[in-house]
């Protein structure tokens, strides 16, 4: 009985030596030859596997900058620090960039902003294309405030805060993916240091929005008055400042009669 046994495990050990054997052989004749570089950037990529850079999570990432197919500063949440350490891994110099945030363009808060009803039911912006008139709010450009965008941020970034979404500046890493969950198209990516900023989408012209919107853009165009940087103009009945242009004045703010340009601390 005790040979038997011995038999059995003798055979059980031989088997599993030639198949670990064969494994091994097999390793080694299949591998997949991988860039040095690849590891290494991939070493010093935050890890967070957001997607913001476009591809697949960070080893995607990093595969991609080692073939050359994408930039060294790819990468939202590493900003500059990361670019810079990357950039010395691939022999280039990763230039300057620029830190950006995700906001919010509404103000249309619960005080603010009229519902034409009451709505009770599953809290999803992108859910709300199936419910009667868009959603309750009044305002079909304005914030839904159900928090796709809430449960899209991977860095608890941005929250509903009175029935709109709030982006917390320090918190978010700019990797887009509220940006690309918000069903209004109402949030966008700006410089970190931007200092205003127009809190409305609402395109129609000022007498419909004030139907809808108490602190709604009426285009009165006198934030184009003025503005001495030209950084800010009118279109489709909506103000939009370009911030590269931007002098961080506050004229416009300050004439705002709706007080939509808000001025950021």
């Amino acid at each position: 009985m005790i040979v038997n046994i011995l038999i059995a495990a003798v055979i059980i050990g031989v088997t599993g030596c030639l198949i670990g054997f064969l494994l091994c052989l097999a390793s080694e004749k299949f591998k997949v030859e991988v860039d040095p570089r690849e590891e290494k950037i991939l070493g010093v990529l935050p890890g967070n596997n957001c997607g913001g850079c476009g591809y697949p999570g960070c080893s995607g990432l990093a595969a991609a900058i080692a073939k050359g197919e994408a930039p060294v500063n790819q990468c939202p949440v590493g900003g500059a620090p990361v670019a810079a350490q990357v950039g010395e891994i691939m022999g280039v110099d990763a230039g300057d960039q620029v830190r950006m945030m995700a906001y919010v363009r509404c103000s249309g808060n619960c005080e603010k902003a009229k519902n034409n009803y009451s709505y009770t039911g599953v809290e999803d912006c992108n859910a709300m294309a199936f419910v009667p008139g868009g959603g309750p709010k009044a305002c079909k450009y304005g914030c839904l405030g159900f928090g796709s965008c809430v449960k899209a941020c991977p860095f608890d970034a941005i929250h509903v805060i009175d029935g709109i979404a709030v982006v917390d500046k320090e918190a978010c890493k700019a990797c887009g993916k509220c940006v690309a969950t918000c069903p209004k198209h109402l949030i966008e990516l700006i410089p970190y240091d931007a200092t205003e900023v127009v809190s409305c989408r609402n395109e129609d012209k000022g007498k419909d929005v004030m139907a809808v919107c108490s602190t709604g853009c009426i285009a009165c165009h006198l934030c184009e008055k003025q503005c001495e940087s030209d950084a800010i103009h009118v279109e489709n009945n909506i103000a939009y400042i370009d911030q590269s242009k931007c002098t961080h004045c506050g004229k416009c703010a300050e004439k705002c009669p709706k007080k939509i340009i808000k001025v950021l601390g």
